[in-house]
């Protein structure tokens, strides 16, 4: 998918673990090499496994957590100091409304949702003075990868009938907040989680 849309639009693709430490350094620093200091950062990295509490491994804890909620940690770590620098920086955190609202079986999901929401005030609270703005994005169901097994039969049914708009939001339609939130038109934005879900959290 990386090379196709490389291909397609000229976009020069890096792949690494975002969840581990050393592999962020190596990474970030591939990307400035190459490209130069990054300016805008969007942690996009997610995974799920679902499980009722009692039933729910902790290994299955660990790596939701390590990699839906460490990761945001790291690679803002990574990007930081250049951003310092410049004094420019634009950091958009993808986090989800199940991080505003939980649900049954969701608890690892939902608590490395909500850790985002948190880490964003205090990253905006810390840097808002050196022109780094850092801002959520909670979508709710969307059509990727992660939801495919929602999308035929009575699951989606089901979903799409607490959701106003009645549908899932395409992934176009996520990436849009997220260019408005990089961009100047939010210039005065920042510490906001702004709920993209066809107002399922209402």
């Amino acid at each position: 998918r990386a090379k196709a849309c490389a291909d397609k639009h000229g976009i020069t693709a890096f792949k690494w673990d975002v969840a581990d430490y050393d592999q962020c350094i190596k990474g970030v620093a591939e990307v400035v090499a190459k490209l130069g200091p990054v300016d805008i950062l969007v942690n996009n990295a997610g995974i799920t496994r679902d499980a009722l509490l009692l039933r729910m491994k902790r290994e299955d804890w660990d790596l939701v957590l390590q990699t839906n909620l460490t990761s945001v940690f790291l690679c803002c770590q990574a990007v930081l100091p250049a951003m310092l620098r410049a004094r420019y920086g634009r950091i958009i955190n993808i986090t989800s409304v199940m991080g505003q609202m939980g649900n049954a079986g969701v608890a690892n999901y939902a608590a490395a949702k909500a850790g985002i929401i948190g880490f964003t005030k205090s990253v905006a609270k810390e840097l808002g003075s050196r022109n780094i703005r850092c801002n959520a994005i909670a979508p709710g169901f969307v059509e990727t990868d992660m939801t495919h097994y929602l999308k035929d039969g009575d699951g989606a049914e089901k979903f799409k009938a607490n959701i106003p708009l009645g549908r899932f939001a395409s992934a176009a339609e996520i990436a849009k907040v997220t260019v408005f939130l990089a961009s100047d038109m939010s210039s005065y934005i920042t510490g906001q989680t702004l709920s993209t879900c066809g107002g399922l959290n209402i």
